[in-house]
This record gives structure tokens, C-alpha cells and sequence, in this order.
């Protein structure tokens, strides 16, 4: 399996006949590397709230490649709403799906998850993480959320690599990032979702210097890793 972190909270997944985006934020993302490949013959998207920088270019991407969009029920009928074409596939958090690539769990997640439309503020339902499992390796995506102890409950997921938010303002900062990954005991952790703009400056050093004992890898946008 190969993982490509693309920037903020952007991330490309490979395996065999499974390409898939999570919240793929690349048009507008100042810190993203484009290449025409990241979005080319996408199997699935998935969304992990309604924000702009997280659900960000998941409609084009979509239907130009008659990917299947996995998100939370109320994104999943807004989108259809939009465009009734669109393939989807509504969970919610605490439900674990078996798909043919593999299986998908929804994971809680504390943040906000409305868009504003015509001026008017909409409800995108509860936010959420996924745990995505492929051929026996787990990626674990925390989507936007601050500390909380259920995050000890995904210790007995066996996550391979965990993708954790860490610039503070809206999510978890390095300190509470850091309890996170004691908590989730990933093989390897991923930082996430900081120095995009200004409110989310964080040092990801210092996040790998904390996290004794643990492997923390930190990707530059467009810089991957097997697993």
C-alpha cells in the first residue's frame, strides 16, 4: 500500500485496483504540490466533514472519475442533492463497512461540520475520522477533531499508520496530538493539518522530539510511504 500525503489533511491511498482521496483540499491549498496523476482514476473519496478545506475538491474529482464518495449521511445527501449522479456511500460514526477493497470503520471525531451556502449556514452532520483497512494494514485518518479518550478504543484496531491533526486552533495541538498517538499506539503516526495558514503554525519536530518511543514520520506535501 502506498500512502501519499498531499498537504493540510489531503491524503492519496494506493493498492492494486483501490486509488482512493481523503478530503482532497488540492485546488485551493496553498501547500499543495500539483500533479495531474493525484487525481487520476480515483476509485473512492472520502469526506470527512462539510469544512471547505477538508470536502474541497471532492465533487470535480468525483465525476471525472466516477469515484464513490464515502462520508457521513448528511454530506452524502447533500451531494446527491447537487448532483444525483453522483456514487454514494453514507455512513455514520461507530459503523464499519465491508467494501471489496477491504473494510471501512467510521471513527468519532470533536469539530463542527457546516458549510455555508448562499450565505445560509447548513448542517454537514457529526464530523469523523475513518479507518480504512486494506490486505490486513490499517490507515487510521483523524479528520479535524480535538483530544478525546474513545481515541483509546482504536488500540485495538492494530493501526498501521495514523494521520493526526496537530497545528492546535480548530484540532488537537502538538501536546494533545501527542496523547493521541499514546492512546491509538499506531506503528507509525503521520502529522497533520498544520502550517497551511497562519492560526495552525506547528512545529512537527517537536511533535516527533515528544512522542518518545514511537515512529513519527513527517511527509512534505507530495512525499509518500509504503506499508
Amino acid at each position: 500500500m502506498k500512502i501519499k500525503f498531499l498537504g493540510h489533511s489531503a491524503v492519496l491511498i494506493e493498492h492494486e485496483n483501490f486509488k482512493a482521496l481523503i478530503d482532497p483540499y488540492l485546488k485551493k491549498n496553498p501547500i499543495y504540490t500539483v500533479d495531474e496523476t493525484d487525481t487520476q482514476g480515483i476509485t473512492h473519496i472520502f469526506i470527512t466533514h462539510a469544512h471547505g478545506d477538508h470536502i474541497g475538491d471532492s465533487l470535480e474529482i468525483a465525476k471525472a472519475n466516477n469515484s464513490t464518495i464515502i462520508s457521513n449521511a448528511e454530506i452524502a445527501n447533500i451531494l446527491f442533492l447537487k448532483d444525483k449522479t453522483l456514487k454514494l456511500h453514507p455512513m455514520h460514526i461507530g459503523g464499519r463497512f465491508t467494501f471489496d477493497f477491504g473494510t471501512v470503520k467510521m471513527t468519532p471525531a470533536l469539530h463542527g461540520s457546516g458549510y455555508t451556502e448562499n450565505g445560509i449556514i447548513q448542517d454537514g452532520g457529526n464530523p469523523g475520522g475513518f479507518v480504512i483497512t486494506i490486505n490486513n494494514k490499517s490507515v487510521y485518518h483523524a479528520g479535524d477533531t480535538g483530544l478525546t479518550y474513545d481515541m483509546k478504543l482504536l488500540e485495538s484496531e492494530q493501526i498501521d499508520v495514523a494521520f493526526l491533526p496537530i497545528g492546535g486552533n480548530y484540532t488537537m495541538d502538538v501536546k494533545d496530538a501527542v496523547e493521541a498517538a499514546r492512546f491509538i499506539q499506531a506503528k507509525t503516526v503521520i502529522p497533520m493539518h498544520y502550517n497551511t495558514f497562519g492560526l495552525i503554525i506547528a512545529d512537527p519536530e517537536e511533535f516527533k522530539r515528544l512522542l518518545i518511543g514511537h515512529n513519527v514520520v513527517i511527509l512534505k506535501p507530495s512525499e509518500s510511504i509504503e506499508v
